[in-house]
């Protein structure tokens, strides 16, 4: 059984905007998404933003994370973010558009 993999459209947006070497990374990580969503370690609070429900994977070397949530009841992983961790950049803007 896989799992839908949906981007919020401002993800979408990142993950269009990265070098193709590292969309090649990313989707990787997706394919495995798509087979084991739980996958990705769990978030909670992360400096002050409450990303409780979401969870985190690694691509690139763990420079890049890919901030995401499972619905579980529709087989679904909803890309939240994709972006680097430099000043909890990627945590800031994930908790923005939860």
């Amino acid at each position: 059984m896989e799992y839908e993999i949906k981007f919020h459209p401002m993800a979408l947006q990142e993950f269009c905007g990265l070098d193709g070497s590292i969309k090649k990374l990313i989707k990787k990580q997706l394919e495995k998404l798509k087979v084991s969503p739980f996958l990705g370690e769990e978030l909670g609070n992360k400096n002050g933003y409450d990303l409780s429900g979401y969870r985190k994977m690694y691509a690139c070397k763990k420079q890049i994370r890919i901030v995401y949530s499972v619905v579980e009841n529709v087989l679904l992983v909803n890309i939240i973010a994709i972006g680097k961790r430099e000043d909890m950049e990627v945590y800031k803007t994930a908790a923005e558009r939860a």
